[in-house]
């Protein structure tokens, strides 16, 4: 059947708006334009980092608790940001407390960076989720040298440890890799999720109520004083030991961090994570983050959570920074992968289960 002429254009121009659509779908996701890489491509590089893929498991972060509670905030953030977590009041959190790696069966005596992922409710509904770490930098700047970071970290079959080989041209190449495993080394280590700081690392537009962007960093400051972990005896502490405390803490009560949001000065790098903003920079305190309760994640409602930096509320937006695009492909394929493959008791619960109590 003849298509009339008159039709034509008509059917050209939804053509081309389908084909702009799917260009556009592709470029979030990470499948095309130049210096991007596919989610799927970081979640291959970590599994293979791994060197085991464990169905079911985030990629990274795999071993965690379900924590929960409310952020109480001042409303003194509303000068920076009309996002409606500035606006005076509580709002719930739900979140998950992790450590570094992709094996959910490993012990905590490790010396890996602390997360918490959050995922706020917020009015209307909005949400903001956050993927935080207790080092206020990034092992790289992009996503190339991630996933070749990754490649250079693969174990040796032989050895099940990465290549020196490999790893060492890597790190001797990226001056700003050498400085995160420096800072990694000499830096304290939180003795406790509770007692340390998390930090946003990458940098993030905030929009006021007129208009006018601004660049922003935020960090969590704890209440609880900060107690060093001695990383010497790392491999004489329980296996669960971090979670351990975590849930005995949260029991005695609520958990506290102050959210300091940082505004950029003049000069700042907003596009790469791996710099730290040094000197004086205005701060505005915008409230209280209260965590008052945990679970392990059978148990808990954080498992089936994507913390993805990139679920922004109004007044918040992504900065120049390339990692926030391929942080939030790679979490979307993790995700997919891991709900095609059906949840899986973590090491955490099956500990508890086996006799432990909570």
């Amino acid at each position: 059947m003849a298509v009339p002429i008159r039709i034509l254009p008509r059917l050209a121009l939804i053509a081309a708006l389908l084909a702009a659509l799917a260009l556009i779908f592709a470029w979030v996701g990470g499948w095309i334009g130049r210096g991007r890489i596919s989610g799927a491509a970081v979640a291959d590089v970590l599994q293979a980092a791994n060197g085991k893929v464990y169905p079911g498991f985030r990629r990274a972060h795999a071993k965690g608790l379900c924590v929960s509670g409310h952020f109480d905030a001042n409303g003194a953030g509303a000068v920076l940001s009309r996002a409606a977590l500035f606006q005076r009041g509580s709002y719930p959190v739900i979140g998950r407390a992790s450590t570094g790696g992709g094996d959910p069966i490993s012990a905590d005596g490790r010396p890996v960076f602390h997360a918490l992922g959050l995922r706020f409710a917020l009015p209307q509904g909005e949400e903001w989720r956050m993927a935080i770490d207790h080092t206020p930098i990034f092992v790289v700047s992009n996503p190339a040298d991630f996933v070749a970071l990754q490649q250079a970290s693969i174990p040796d079959p032989k050895t099940g440890k990465p290549d020196p080989a490999k790893i060492g041209p890597f790190v001797a190449s990226h001056p700003e890799t050498a400085a995160f495993l420096a800072y990694m080394k000499t830096a304290p280590l939180p003795s406790s999720f509770a007692n340390g700081p998390y930090y946003s690392i990458n940098a993030f537009r905030f929009l006021d109520a007129a208009g006018t962007s601004r660049a922003v960093r935020w960090q969590f400051e704890p209440e609880a004083p900060f107690t060093e972990l001695d990383k010497a005896t790392l491999d004489k502490r329980p296996k669960d030991f971090l979670f351990d405390e975590l849930l005995a803490r949260v029991k005695q009560g609520p958990i506290r961090w102050r959210m300091i949001l940082v505004v950029a000065n003049p000069g700042d790098r907003t596009d790469n994570a791996t710099i730290r903003w040094t000197g004086p920079h205005r701060q505005i305190d915008a409230g209280t983050l209260v965590l008052d309760a945990a679970t392990t994640e059978a148990a808990g409602n954080c498992r089936d959570y994507n913390y993805d930096p990139l679920i922004l509320p109004k007044g918040v937006a992504a900065s120049d920074d390339p990692l926030l695009p391929a942080r939030s492909a790679a979490y979307a394929a993790s995700f997919r992968r891991r709900a095609l493959e059906g949840p899986k008791p973590d090491a955490i619960t099956l500990d508890y289960q086996q006799g432990k109590t909570l």
